[in-house]
């Protein structure tokens, strides 16, 4: 359908709609205007009438019969029972003393709306169809008092303890609405039909101005470039289209430079693309694929394919993928995921992408080859496990042999540098061995070759007393204090002797970084679903700048000390590492001359 069409249609049904709601509203409000009128006029009779009965002689027959609740047969007022007009008594109990044109009985009046009022001391009116005659009929009800009013109206000349004693009740019968607008039915007709043909007319020759306007826009929408240099508009055409012809040639020529921006943007993406050594996948919220780059298809084989008739986990057969993919699509940042495929090793970058104009989300896959830096760390990983492994033996060597030669010494010729000597010998031999045992310790851990052995539910109180009791002696020799709290019931799954080995190294660095005669502090608990170790000492503290490297290989806050001290610099590495063993965190809080307190947290604690 034309927009021509379109605005005839909606216009001429608009027109036909306010015509239609004019004449109601004419109609009803002329008949309301009869009613109002008549029922005006019905009061003036109704005051007239009573006048002219006389208001002493009705109000007798009020109080003459005042009890009766049947009709009285024998009044003679001067009211035709065949006229239009119809006059009624009614006591104040409701019942009807005398009616002009109905001799049988009626129903009590009480309820009705004229009487309930008029009982009350108000002259009203009302209109509704009448129960005994059936016709539709006006009432104007007027009170009488048992003292003389002094007039008629609303609470007129009426004494302070005046009483209603009945109601006098004057009623009309009026035609029926259809009977009061026959005569001017053709009129109307006539009339409606010229006001229709005008407005149809006015409508067309308006709707035809609009298509024609409307219709050489469209022409422009559709032919686009060609006539952005073509003439303007030289029929009469309303000024606004002429704007909107200007503005529509101006957007037409931005739209233009703007689509060739984009087609040398998109040129320059596909060049990016195709010259990435990373596989890139974008694809739609129902996970089909849409752009697919040659190191993507060269890696899943997928260069005889259809691209876009193919979902991720059809081109991949990846359901890591497929999974990390519709993490994206939910989640509010982006996220990263290694996986292994036909032996290589990558790294998934995934991330949500909103598109505009309605189209709603995407996704993007970003995989890059990290194998050649898994093998390089791998073989990291395996030089530092070899070198430990070949100096433990030379090591333990020498250590034993100085402990030999130290225990055969017996002439004090140069025996006390000998003895010098063997303790530097011995020293440094224990440095070595505790680096190579630490150096060992790590590789296992980085290397996970603990998780071939299960976790084990153990009680903790155990595992904190074998950790104190192989640091006591270095603890006596300064005469620290170690105190434990820890629930005897409180159990975990986890590796025991790991466990100790990260609970040895915090202690005994406590002890290391302590004064002699001060305490140190190992707790257990369990708070909020975890295990939480805690070690704690009154030693010199650690400054807030090494906080954050705290935890790394072979750092030391201060050197000269560490080495003084014996310790390899790769203690709280190994509990950091044991933290992440159980998937937990270690922690430290810390401030200088006030002491540390480190944590390690392991979550999904169950007991």
């Amino acid at each position: 359908m034309t927009v021509f069409k379109k605005s005839l249609l909606t216009l001429g049904i608009t027109a036909l709609a306010f015509s239609a709601v004019l004449v109601i509203f004419s109609l009803v409000f002329m008949n309301s205007l009869y009613y109002d009128k008549n029922t005006v006029a019905l009061g003036k009779t109704s005051h007239t009438l009573l006048t002219a009965i006389g208001e002493d002689t009705i109000r007798q027959i009020f109080i003459d019969y005042a009890d009766s609740s049947s009709l009285i047969q024998d009044l003679n007022l001067p009211v035709k029972s065949s006229g239009d007009h119809r006059l009624s008594l009614i006591a104040p109990s409701g019942y009807v003393l005398w009616d002009s044109q109905v001799t049988d009985r009626l129903v009590n009046h009480l309820a009705r709306e004229e009487i309930t009022a008029a009982l009350q001391g108000n002259e009203a009116s009302a209109r509704r169809n009448s129960s005994s005659t059936g016709n539709k009929l006006i009432y104007y009800a007027i009170p009488i008092f048992d003292e003389w009013s002094g007039g008629h109206g609303e609470d007129v000349g009426v004494e302070k303890n005046s009483k209603v004693i009945g109601v006098f009740r004057l009623s009309v019968a009026v035609s029926k609405f259809g009977m009061r607008v026959s005569p001017i039915i053709l009129p109307f007709v006539i009339y409606s039909c010229i006001l229709a043909i005008i407005a149809f007319w006015a409508i067309y020759a308006y709707s035809r101005s609009l298509a024609d306007s409307v219709g050489r826009l469209v022409t422009i929408a559709q032919s686009s470039t060609p006539l952005l240099s073509g003439p303007e508009a030289e029929e009469l055409v309303a000024p606004e289209f002429r704007s909107l012809e200007k503005s529509m040639r101006a957007m037409t020529a931005e739209l233009t430079m703007r689509f060739e921006q984009a087609k040398a943007e998109s040129v320059r993406l596909e060049a990016i693309l195709n010259g990435m050594s990373e596989a890139v996948f974008a694809m739609d919220s129902a996970l089909k694929l849409h752009l697919v780059n040659p190191r993507a298809k060269e890696l899943f084989n997928l260069e005889d394919k259809d691209i876009n008739s193919l979902s991720l986990l059809e081109a991949t057969r990846s359901t890591e993928l497929e999974d990390i993919a519709k993490k994206a699509l939910v989640a509010d940042t982006s996220l990263e995921l290694d996986i292994i495929k036909a032996e290589k090793h990558f790294q998934v970058y995934a991330a949500q992408i909103n598109g505009g104009n309605g189209t709603g989300k995407s996704v993007i896959l970003v995989l890059q080859d990290i194998t050649r830096i898994v093998k390089l760390e791998r073989v990291r990983k395996d030089f530092v496990a070899n070198v430990s492994h070949e100096l433990r033996t030379p090591i333990q060597l020498i250590k034993g042999f100085s402990e030999t030669l130290f225990d055969t010494v017996t002439d004090d010729g140069g025996k006390k540098q000998i003895i010098h000597f063997i303790e530097i010998i011995q020293k440094n031999a224990g440095i070595m061995e505790n680096l190579t045992n630490d150096l060992l310790v790590l590789a296992d851990l980085e290397n996970n070759n603990v998780n071939s052995r299960e976790t084990e539910e153990v009680y903790i109180a155990p595992l904190i007393e074998e950790a104190v009791s192989s640091v006591q002696p270095q603890a006596k020799r300064k005469n620290i204090q170690i105190i434990t709290d820890c629930p005897e019931k409180l159990k975990a799954n986890l590796y025991g002797s790991f466990i100790i080995q990260a609970l040895i190294n915090l202690i005994d660095n406590g002890i290391k970084y302590s004064q002699p005669d001060s305490k140190i502090w190992v707790n257990a608990a369990q708070k909020n679903d975890e295990l939480v170790l805690e070690v704690k000492d009154k030693g010199i503290g650690i400054t807030q700048e090494h906080i954050e490297r705290i935890f790394e290989r072979f750092y030391r806050v201060d050197r000269a000390r560490s080495k003084e001290a014996g310790g390899t610099g790769l203690g709280l590495s190994i509990v950091r590492h044991i933290a992440l063993l159980h998937k937990g965190e270690a922690e430290v809080e810390s401030r200088a001359g006030d002491g540390s307190v480190f944590r390690i947290r392991i979550p999904a604690f169950a007991h």
